[in-house]
Parts: C-alpha cells; structure tokens; sequence
C-alpha cells in the first residue's frame, strides 16, 4: 500500500517527550462514499490540539491529531457531487477521524468549501475551527442574523477578545451591526483587539463590570466566554440583558450557577462546533458556513487572523506549535505550512 507522511502521538502529557509528537509514515487512505481525499498544504493548531494529545495514554499505535486544513482535492467518494479533483478546499474536519496532521486526509465532503481565493495557504488554513465557533455561537446559538448590518443597537460583549475565536468573533459580530466590546490586558492583545475592530475595550483582570457600566452599558445582548468560564460566569450573570445569551466554548468543572441568570429569562449556550459531525446532524451547515465567509473573505470583510507561521509541518515544528498554546499567551492563530518531509 502507497505511503503518506504524518505526525503521529504515541503519550502525550509532556511535549518534550520524544514521543509527544513523531514525524512517521503510515498508509495512504482512499476515499470512498462521502469523502474527499485532499493532500494538505498547511494545517493550523489549536487548543484542542494540546488538550487531546495531553490527555493521551502511552500507545503502540499513533494518534493523528490536527482540525484545520488547507488543500487540494486529490480523491472524490462516489456520492460526492459538490467538488471535484483540482479543487482547492478549507475545513475544520471532525474529532472522530484521524486529523488533518498528515498529507493526505479524508474528510467529508459536507465539512468543506472552497478556499477563500485572496488567501494564502497559511492565512486560509487558520480559519475554519475558528470561525465556525464563531459562526455558531452568533448566530446559531445567540440568535443574532447572520447578515450585514443586520443587529444595529444590539450589543455583544466577548470575553478574551484576542484569542483565535475572539480574533474573528469581533470581525463577524461587526460586519453583522452589533456594538463590540471585548476585553484585553496586556499591550499586544490591546493592539489586537483594536485592529479586529472591537468598538470598546475593557481589562478582564479589573472589574469589568464597573468599566462596562461606566462606557454607559447597563446590560449588553450577548456574552461569550471564550476563557475560564467559572470564573467570568458570575460578571456575565450581572451584565447579561434580561433574555440575553451568554456562550462558552471552554469546559469547566465546577458547578456553573445558573439560577442566577432566571429572573432574566436568560439562556446559557455551549458551543461545540465538533458536535455536527460527532452526532450526524446538520453537517451541510458547516460548509455552507465556510463558503459565506470564504465570499466575505474575498469582499475584504473579513481577514485572516494568522499571527504566525513555522515552515515546514514537521514533528518539531509542531512541539513548538503545542508550546505556543500551552503558555496560554496565543494571540491569532498559528500555522505550519512549507509541506511535511518526504
């Protein structure tokens, strides 16, 4: 059987461990049914990706982790009617399936677009976990429309604006008319949120509350957690609007206290963009997600959010990936590009 290069994990929980992270060859897959064959030209990290390879117990076989892609369409499945050999895609993939950390992976064909065509390789490849959090959290799980200018005089507040979801989370939020603040504390993360547009900003290690309530905001619309979610849940319980939503993406476990938001009809929405796929429901929303924003990409309303690159997409290069992460000072996203050794 032909052979295809990848980084596979054998034990995960130290990331200088020899065998965190292992550059290896394993078997070419062939696509069949739904699935596209695509041969990857750059993948991006992300927090699920140190959280599962720590997690990992020591193992004979390799664990293929990575959920962000760019490539080209090498191999169609027999249902597949929507793309074609030579196309060049994005997409988060699935958690269930081996990852995008290999140079040829199958993904199913409703968990893809098209590649926004202005963007590079590297700039496309830092999208699709990212915005499709985003995305879902909007508009899916909030409510809002997902359309330009379409919220004016609504008001969202995300928590962690600097981050990679935070990064693109402002940019959707303004391009569909809602009021922006976001909260950062150290200079860059400032810098950060500015540049991604966030109307108003404020330090989510100082009472926030206060700083909110003093820009003139009683309440705002909607609130996404997007860090610590025990510890922001209480200031978000008292600045939520009465039927409002708050959001998070990051599990907790301590008890969260919801009464605390039921006088104010209030909702509380996780937001797990694997979830589509792990349960087989409504699969097609994900890449019918990526193609609008693909489009919004090449209109210029949106942009990338990479911060930073390694060429090459090599074990090493991705224990340096992982580092970055597990410091917990990430701004944007990071990509591996430059192709995996032959």
């Amino acid at each position: 059987m032909e052979k295809m290069s990848a980084i596979g994990a054998f034990e995960g929980i130290d990331i200088t461990n020899s065998k965190a992270l292992v550059d290896l060859k394993l078997d070419k897959p062939t696509a069949k049914d739904r699935d596209l064959l695509v041969e990857v030209t750059a993948v991006s990290v992300n927090p699920v990706d140190f959280k599962v390879r720590q997690g990992l117990k020591k193992s004979e076989t390799p664990c293929v982790l990575g959920w962000d892609a760019v490539g080209t369409v090498v191999e169609i499945g027999e249902q597949v009617t929507d793309f074609k050999l030579g196309d060049r895609v994005y997409y988060a993939g699935e958690f269930s399936r081996s990852g995008s950390n290999q140079s040829f992976q199958l993904v199913d064909d409703r968990l893809v677009a098209l590649a926004p065509s202005n963007l590079s390789d590297a700039e496309a490849a830092a999208m699709p976990l990212t915005a499709l959090t985003a995305y879902e959290l909007l508009f899916e799980k909030m409510g809002f429309i997902p359309a330009e200018n379409a919220n004016q005089g609504k008001t969202l507040l995300i928590i962690n604006g600097a981050g990679g979801v935070g990064s693109i989370a402002i940019q959707l939020a303004k391009w569909a008319g809602l009021t922006v603040i976001a909260t950062a504390s150290r200079p860059e993360t400032l810098d950060q949120v500015k540049k991604m547009g966030a109307d108003e900003i404020v330090n989510h290690r100082e009472n926030y509350v206060d700083s909110i309530h003093q820009l003139g905001f009683e309440f705002v619309d909607g609130i996404a957690i997007l860090h610590s979610t025990e510890r922001h849940f209480g200031p978000a319980a008292t600045l939520i609007a009465p039927l409002g939503h708050i959001g998070s993406i990051v599990e907790t476990d301590d008890l969260l206290p919801l009464t605390n938001i039921k006088n104010k009809a209030a909702s509380f929405d996780w937001e797990f963009m694997f979830a589509k796929a792990q349960y087989r429901v409504q699969m097609a929303s994900q890449g019918e997600a990526l193609a609008r924003m693909a489009t919004l990409f090449e209109q210029g309303k949106l942009v990338s959010t990479l911060s930073k690159t390694y060429d090459g997409i090599t074990a090493e290069n991705l224990r340096l990936a992982h580092a970055d992460l597990e410091r917990n000072a990430t701004i944007g996203k990071i990509v591996l590009t430059g192709g995996f050794i032959k």
